[in-house]
Formats: structure tokens, C-alpha cells, sequence
């Protein structure tokens, strides 16, 4: 077999069955690999930074996901996806298509390089943001396939393997390894020890889940923990929709003072945070509203663990959390909170606002959906919502690239065409990557597009010291007209009152076709806990300032 058919026949064997990416006459031989197999398909996309955002999407919804690029011009364009992706904990494969061996041994300038050429700078740059690169050659071709794989899907992070157009056809052994990735047991009966005896001795304890959990594939573990301990558990932004609403003993998403106070008492009070899966960002936890850091307590991550910052290495989560399963006490709570979520929101014909938009799409939302959340503002609104049962939610709260959600939906919906997909993103946003429409278009794909026309990018707007600064300021665009350039069976509305927004979501719903909703708020209308977080924030900032300023 050669050695693009077996790369791509060991992808298929962790699920990824679609791969994104341009062409490129480099990576020529690796896409007639995806053609040639039966189980694959090649997904074109309009550029490669919407490819990577693509393959990160896919990625959050079937575990696994890939990019193929040429060299240069190609990997570098989706650089910033990639980084996005090891940021987030996203395994995304990127693959490259790179000049032939004897030009490579022999420098020569061929196009995609630089007028002194060399062909190792482009996989250099991709080292800080990737968990490990391969770079092969007649020698090292399946050892390195092999090795990459490993890493891949043992840290959950993305990878970067450049194939020269020679080596793409060289005949390699076609064996496929077995994967075992196992925790040390010594050091996994040391950490349970003294994590079951910190639990049980606890008087309040609190499990709190975050995106982790999703990247190394432990939902359903994390869920039985929790149901079989009933121990009170909530979760950060990024962590949202890992536990169903209706389980007892979940509080909900934790939001800090600005809603849900339910959660906000258990975690204040607590004297025994679990953390599975924690990302302690700004963002996702609303400007480091917690009394505590998750490495003060137990904080469970993909391949170590911590009990009051003493870190246990080589331990998987999914071990972890089976073994304290067994060994934690049950509790007695039965902890049913009753302010999770909007209120139902009445319908006028006032100008529409966030008031009325999030608690709407709070009803819209069905159980199944697959939910694709752009950055800035739409997630601070998504973030106080009741979810119903089995929503896979989707946000980039971490590493924030605007433009993100709308090619992360469209991979998303190749991931698993038997939900429906819902993206919510800004004109800002929107403008980056919207020509992902036509390729969610061109694949017959049925997702509900909300577009939200504030003018310009807001969340900026308040981060600034003037709203009204002109670099805030975006090209305008009739949204609603923009899917009529492209190919296919759409349905369009806009809404610019309540009424208008409700009935648009209700002729969504019986839609059998891909749906455009535009709506339109003032440039600064905020969701509260928008507002209320940029102020903490800013604090926070000013604070700091102020220590530079005393300490000078």
C-alpha cells in the first residue's frame, strides 16, 4: 500500500470520514487517496482558514477531524485555525502536500517558496501549535504515520504531517497498529486514594465540568459519575450542555453574580471543588469569578491529574472518573434549581433586542440539536440558557477567532447529518467566512443560519475606550440577499421586531431546506451578562494598572 492510501486508511479506522481543505498540484496524491477509498470523501472549501474551522468542527462532534493543504501558501493560510484547534484541545490532523525529494535534498526554488528556499520553515511554524509534526522520507514514512497517530489520539491535539509528492507513492507496509492508551496503574490507585478520601471527607462538595470533557470523549462517564455520587454538579461556559438539565442534582451553567444563583452558592461554598476538564480562562469563567483555582482542590485533565497542585502523570480521565465512581460515597442531596434559564418572553412589536432574542431561541431550541455559537457577545446571551436534553452546544470561548462558527458549522453538520443544526453568529463575525454558505449549499446540507446585524463589531465597540472609534466600524452588507449568489434551495427572512424574529423561527421549523434568518438590533445592544463581565474585566484591568503604577 502507499503511503498516502495507508495514512488515510488509518484515519478512517478513528472515524474521519470527510476531509476539508483546497487543492493543490503538491497534495494531488493524497487527494486521489480520499477519492480512491471507499469509505472517504473530499470536502472543497473556499479558502483554507474556513478548511481548518471546518475540520474544527467536524472535529467537536465526531472526535476526530483533518485538513489537507499544499505547501506554503495552503498550510499557512490555515494556520490560525490550527492554532485554534490545539488552544481548544481539538484533534485536528493537518495533512501537506510538499515538493519532491530530490527538489527538497537539492534546494531548489520551485513556486510556493521563498527566493532563498527552505522547505522546512513552513513545518516549523507550525511546532508551537501543534502537539507534534512528521516531516517524511523514504526511510521514516510509516514509522512516523504511526507515531503521529499516537499522539493524535492520545492528547486530543492537533497534529501536522508533510508528505512529499514522492513519498506519497512509496509502498510502505500496510499493518496498522494497535492504539493502547492506558493509565499507570500505581500512580492511578495513588491519585483515586486520596481524591475518594478528599471527596468523602468533604462536607459540601462540588463537580464542576468544562470542554474537556468532550475532547477526550468522556461524556457518558462524566454523566455517571455524577448521577451515581449526586454530588451537586455545574459546569463552565465551554462545558455547557455535558449534562442534561433535567438531572437532579445539576445547577447549571455557572455565570458568576450575573444569574443562576443556585450554582453561585454551591461554588462559593463549597469545600471540595472537582474539576473535570477545566479551562480557567477569562471568558469562560466570567472574568476568574471563583474563589479558587481547580489545582487548589482535585482537577481531573485528558492525561494527569492534580490534588492541591501535587500532579499525578500518565492517568487518563476516563480511568479516573470510572475508578472514583466506585470508590465515593453517594449523597443524600436532591438539589432541583429553579432558576436556570430565561423566563418565557412576551411577544410585542417593539424594536427587537437581546431581552427578547436569547429567551426566544431558548424555546427555539429543540432536544438533538447541534448548536454552533459564534464569539463576542452571542456567547455571554447563549450562556444563561436552559438547553434541552442531548443539545451538542458549540463555542470557541478560549481561543475566540471571529469567523469561526459559520465553516465549524458546516463541518459540524457533515459530522452527523441526523440533527439539526442551528449557527448563531454577528455580521462581524460573518463577514470573514461567509462564503462557507455556497459549500453548505453545494452539499444539500439543511442548517438554520441566524445572522445578527448590529453594525459593526460590538463586542469591540465596548472593549474600547470609544464605541464610536471608526475601526469598529464594517462594510455594510444586505445579509438576507447573500445566499441568492450562491447555488441552491434556501429559505431567507429577515426580522427587525419581536414579532417578526417569532414568526421567522416559526417557519424555520417546517422548513425541508436550508434557512437564512437576518436580524437586526442596535449597535449596542447588549446581552446583560455582556455588560456585566466587560465590567469586571475592565476592573480587573485597572487594578492591574494600578499595581504597575504603585510598584514604578
Amino acid at each position: 500500500m502507499n503511503t498516502a492510501d495507508y495514512l488515510i486508511k488509518s484515519l478512517v479506522e478513528l472515524g474521519i470520514t470527510e476531509y476539508f481543505g483546497l487543492p493543490g498540484d503538491y497534495n494531488f496524491d493524497i487527494l486521489y487517496s480520499i477519492e480512491n477509498n471507499e469509505n472517504t470523501t473530499w470536502i472543497g472549501c473556499t479558502n483554507e482558514l474556513n478548511a481548518g474551522y471546518a475540520a474544527d468542527g467536524y472535529a467537536r462532534v465526531k472526535g476526530y477531524g483533518a485538513i489537507v493543504t499544499t505547501y506554503g501558501v495552503g498550510e499557512l493560510s490555515a494556520i490560525n485555525a490550527t492554532a485554534g484547534s490545539f488552544a481548544e484541545n481539538v484533534p485536528v490532523i493537518h495533512i501537506v502536500g510538499v515538493p519532491a525529494t530530490n527538489h527538497i535534498e537539492n534546494n531548489v526554488l520551485l513556486h510556493h517558496n521563498f527566493q532563498h528556499p527552505d522547505y522546512y520553515a513552513f513545518s516549523k511554524a507550525f511546532e508551537p501549535v501543534v502537539e507534534t509534526t512528521a516531516y517524511l522520507n523514504k526511510y521514516n514514512a510509516k514509522q512516523e504515520i504511526d507515531r503521529v497517530i499516537e499522539v493524535f489520539t492520545r492528547t486530543k491535539r492537533p497534529v501536522y504531517i508533510a508528505i512529499p509528492m514522492d513519498i506519497a507513492l512509496l509502498e510502505i507496509e500496510e499493518n496498522i497498529p494497535l492504539i493502547e492508551d492506558k493509565s499507570d496503574e500505581t500512580v492511578l490507585k495513588s491519585f483515586v486514594e486520596q481524591a475518594a478520601q478528599m471527596i468523602n471527607n468533604a462536607k459540601s462538595p462540588v463537580i464542576i465540568g468544562d470542554s474537556l470533557i468532550k475532547r477526550f470523549q468522556c461524556e457518558n462517564i462524566y454523566n455517571k459519575f455524577a448521577e451515581q455520587t449526586k454530588i451537586p454538579a455545574s459546569n463552565f461556559l465551554m462545558g455547557k450542555g455535558i449534562i442534561d438539565y433535567g438531572k437532579e442534582n445539576y445547577l447549571g451553567t455557572f455565570i458568576s453574580a450575573f444569574g443562576n444563583d443556585m450554582a453561585q452558592k454551591y461554588l462559593m461554598e463549597t469545600d471540595c471543588a472537582i474539576s473535570v476538564g477545566p479551562i480557567y480562562s477569562d471568558l469562560n469563567t466570567f472574568g476568574f469569578a471563583l474563589p479558587y483555582k481547580p489545582d487548589d482542590y482535585i482537577a481531573i485533565y485528558g492525561e494527569y491529574s492534580v490534588i492541591n497542585n501535587k500532579k499525578y502523570e500518565n492517568i487518563r480521565m476516563s480511568d479516573v472518573l470510572n475508578e472514583l465512581t466506585k470508590v465515593v460515597n453517594k449523597r443524600d442531596n436532591r438539589i432541583v434549581p429553579s432558576d436556570i434559564g430565561y423566563k418565557h418572553p412576551e411577544i410585542s412589536d417593539k424594536k427587537l433586542t437581546s431581552d427578547y432574542i436569547y429567551p426566544r431561541l431558548q424555546e427555539f431550541f429543540k432536544p438533538g440539536d447541534l448548536l454552533f455559537i459564534e464569539t463576542g457577545i452571542i456567547m455571554h446571551g447563549f450562556s444563561a440558557m436552559k438547553l434541552p436534553e442531548n443539545v451538542i452546544a458549540n463555542t470557541q470561548t478560549l481561543w475566540g477567532s471571529i469567523g469561526w462558527a459559520t465553516p465549524a458549522a458546516f463541518g459540524g453538520c457533515l459530522a452527523d447529518k441526523t440533527r439539526r443544526t442551528i449557527l448563531f453568529t454577528g455580521d462581524g463575525s460573518h463577514q470573514l467566512t461567509a462564503t462557507e454558505i455556497g459549500n453548505m449549499m453545494r452539499r444539500g446540507l439543511k442548517p438554520i443560519v441566524i445572522v445578527l446585524n448590529n453594525s459593526g463589531y460590538t463586542i469591540e465597540r465596548i472593549l474600547s475606550n470609544d464605541p464610536d472609534d471608526s475601526f469598529n466600524e464594517i462594510a455594510d452588507w444586505n445579509y438576507s440577499k447573500l445566499p441568492e449568489l450562491f447555488a441552491g434551495d434556501i429559505w431567507i427572512a429577515t426580522a427587525t421586531t419581536d414579532r417578526e424574529f417569532d414568526t421567522a423561527l416559526r417557519l424555520a421549523e417546517h422548513q425541508d431546506k436550508m434557512c437564512y434568518i437576518e436580524i437586526f438590533t442596535e449597535k449596542m445592544d447588549l446581552p446583560f451578562i455582556t455588560a456585566k463581565t466587560i465590567e469586571r474585566l475592565n476592573k480587573q484591568k485597572q487594578e492591574a494598572l494600578e499595581k504597575v503604577a504603585t510598584f514604578s
